[in-house]
């Protein structure tokens, strides 16, 4: 199931702090989320990991105007511009965030420690040198929107042919989860976003649940090998689509700032 990324509440929590739009603790306490704690390690003139708060100034006085997301796969480099060591940090972490006006970006490294029943989770953001160059497969917004309205109604097609397309308790409990999340009121994205990509954001967001479904609900009517075959051939472009909406939703203020 596609999550809402820590790269993109970094990015997103991030953007709005350098252009003013938070406070610092704010800004740090939103990434920070439902974790214990979040360091950043290897920023140039700090020799030990320092808070976010420190951190997102530092990279401000370093040059950084914005901050984008990449969200990599195999075969998929998905918001990335190099160099290679940090394309592979990116792509074991499954995502990155990518400075824009600076040449660093930051890749997490979670770990969950504590005894059962009382785990708390502590991500490090790696500091590391990156190309200064376009991210890679990013589409605009209008783009993205299309291509995912596109996919879903695609994918809909194959997996209800399938009899797979989300059905019985795994299903619903899912969605209703999504649901219930929805109506706490929660904020998908960071002040100074346009509505447009929010509502990009919440469409990824909803393809990600029936992905998840259609995974999760078992073998459904697809009961032969072809069946199924054509059922992972039916989600993986549109998870792959819906990944590129999340990193054009996440990415649209530094685009909007970088075509001014």
């Amino acid at each position: 199931m596609l999550s809402e990324p820590r790269s993109g509440q970094l990015a997103a929590w991030g953007n709005a702090l350098l252009v003013g739009l938070v406070s610092p603790d704010d800004a740090a306490a939103a990434i920070v989320g439902e974790d214990a704690v979040h360091r950043v390690k290897g920023l140039p003139g700090e020799s030990a990991p320092v808070g976010l708060t420190l951190a997102l100034g530092r990279l401000r006085t370093l040059g950084a105007t914005g901050l984008r997301v990449a969200l990599p796969a195999p075969g998929h480099p998905l918001g990335l511009s190099g160099p290679p060591e940090f394309n592979a940090r990116a792509m074991d972490a499954e995502e990155a965030v990518v400075c824009f006006g600076a040449a660093f970006g930051l890749v997490p490294e979670v770990r969950a420690a504590g005894p059962e029943g009382d785990v708390h989770v502590e991500v490090v953001w790696r500091c590391l040198p990156v190309r200064e160059a376009a991210p890679a497969d990013v589409p605009s917004l209008g783009e993205a929107e299309r291509e995912l309205a596109e996919a879903l109604r695609e994918a809909t097609e194959v997996l209800s042919r399938l009899d797979v397309a989300g059905s019985g308790p795994v299903a619903e409990a899912a969605l209703d989860a999504y649901r219930a999340r929805a109506a706490r009121g929660r904020e998908v994205l960071a002040p100074g976003y346009p509505p447009r990509a929010v509502r990009v954001l919440e469409l990824a967001q909803r393809v990600g649940v029936l992905i998840s479904v259609a995974y999760e609900n078992g073998h459904g009517g697809a009961v032969s090998a072809s069946e199924m075959a054509a059922r992972t051939e039916a989600l993986r472009p549109v998870e792959r689509t819906a990944r590129r909406a999340q990193v054009a939703a996440y990415n649209s203020v530094v685009e909007q700032r970088e075509m001014r």
